[in-house]
């Protein structure tokens, strides 16, 4: 009998596969931290053998060269990629034999031009589950955007394709595995939110399966916004075959070491809840509250060309930080842990207000400037009228765009990127306006009275 295991990364929406018959183990799409896998293939007393990658991933760096050296597993992957390191080569047509088990490549481009997925057979020879990477999502599929723009359109294409070829091929019981979307980018439209599903539930609700060809690819098409910047570099790392992941404590600075690299303008992130930031942080420090966005926005604005600093209330903290860092490729970093007076050491702490939107809606909308930090596709749903919109990912090229005078309030979708935003904006500020964050929900602003319009250019 087989038995899955899900291993979640909710901070990057994704998920790796543990498949087992009890004694032999398949591990699919393993993160960089593969200590969550090695723990649980300890945990069930299986052996791994195989470790297979449904794709080169473009939103995290892969820990399965590290787990196959480690335990000896054959190293899975599309034999048509180029690769910097020894490994097992498939393609369609192959048997794959674990334990049992047979796993089944399928050739499925859409999300890449080499992506597969594995259909997994057990020693019945029925298919009990296929692992479809960034193809087959729950209500939706992987975006097709992320190769090439010369090549987007193809690829939405050959997605459709391959998902309805899933659907004609494999039977309707069989489980659906997706690695994304899960609240990755690297889904091409929201996914259902479902936590399982089967074949022969995506081919009666997924818009792949719904829908005829071309209204699918105009419609995806339609729906792909901006992805982190951090992609561009996740594809060429795993090609290249990611080193081991560290996660041993960042070397710890004091204070003065602490002031010097804030006063050198570097990056200095304060992992703390966002309203304790406000109320008060260290000036230069910026407000990246360790929440489930965290590393997708930290990655997205970070220059990995620079170390990055960590302030931490406690060593617990700044390791889960550093875990979600890694996944990314982000290893170089320090960190500074304790109280945040103490790690003030005698220099003032700056702050500004937090408030909702009932506090913009009592404000005369003449005398503020707001900003609105969250995605074109949300914006594109309805704003506050008079808003600017400057997604957060553009605020550090257009932060001329903000009057250095006045009060300057800040939202989004929860408070979370309104927070980062504001502390963007007051890092070094030497300007005489007066930030404001609204830590509120999105839709509390119709309810607050708040003008809502849809014209929001």
């Amino acid at each position: 009998m087989i038995d899955i295991q899900t291993i979640a990364t909710p901070g990057l929406g994704d998920r790796s596969y543990l498949a087992h018959d009890g004694e032999v183990a398949l591990v699919v799409d393993p993160q960089r931290d593969i200590d969550r896998v090695t723990e649980m293939v300890e945990q069930l007393g299986v052996r791994v053998t195989h470790v297979a990658e449904t794709h080169i991933h473009n939103d995290y760096l892969t820990g399965g060269l590290d787990l196959a050296e480690r335990t000896g597993a054959a190293y899975l992957v599309d034999a048509r990629d180029e690769v910097g390191f020894a490994r097992t080569p498939v393609s369609e047509g192959d048997e794959i034999i674990v334990g049992s088990m047979r796993l089944r490549p399928i050739a499925t481009p859409g999300h890449t031009h080499h992506h597969l997925s594995y259909a997994l057979e057990d020693e019945s020879g029925a298919v009990a589950a296929v692992f479809t990477g960034g193809s087959l999502l729950y209500g939706t599929t992987g975006r097709t955007d992320l190769v090439s723009p010369d090549d987007t359109d193809e690829l939405t294409h050959a997605q459709y394709h391959s998902v309805r070829r899933l659907v004609d091929e494999l039977p309707a019981e069989a489980a659906v595995y997706p690695t994304h979307g899960f609240g990755s980018f690297c889904a091409g439209t929201p996914a259902s939110g479902a936590d399982s599903s089967t074949i022969g539930e995506e081919a009666e609700a997924n818009p792949a399966l719904t829908k005829d060809e071309q209204q699918f690819v105009d419609d995806l098409l339609a729906g792909l916004g901006a992805y982190p910047a951090y992609y561009a570099r996740m594809g060429p790392a795993n090609a290249a075959g990611p080193a081991p992941a560290d996660l041993s404590a960042p070397e710890e600075v004091d204070t003065t070491e602490l002031r010097r690299r804030l006063e050198a303008g570097q990056w200095v992130a304060d992992l703390r809840d966002r309203t304790a930031f406000a109320a008060g942080h260290l000036p230069g420090s910026l407000s990246f509250q360790l929440a489930q966005p965290f590393v997708t926005y930290l990655g997205w604005l970070f220059p990995f060309d620079q170390e990055l600093t960590l302030i931490g209330e406690t060593p617990e903290q700044v390791a889960d930080a550093r875990r979600e860092l890694v996944r990314i490729g982000i290893d170089r970093m320090a960190a500074a842990t304790g109280s945040i007076d103490d790690l003030a050491d005698g220099q003032g702490l700056e702050s500004y207000p937090v408030s909702d939107f009932g506090g913009l809606a009592e404000r005369d909308p003449d005398q503020v400037f707001v900003i609105d930090a969250r995605t074109d596709g949300e914006r594109a749903g309805g704003g506050v009228r008079g808003s600017v919109h400057i997604p957060l990912h553009e605020l550090p090229a257009r932060r001329d765009e903000v009057p250095t005078r006045g009060e300057v309030w800040v939202y989004c979708g929860s408070g979370y990127r309104a927070s980062i935003a504001t502390s963007m904006l007051a890092a070094g500020d030497a300007t005489d306006r007066h930030l404001v964050v609204i830590n509120d929900e999105w839709a509390n602003a119709a309810d607050a009275g708040l003008p809502i319009t849809t014209d929001t250019r």
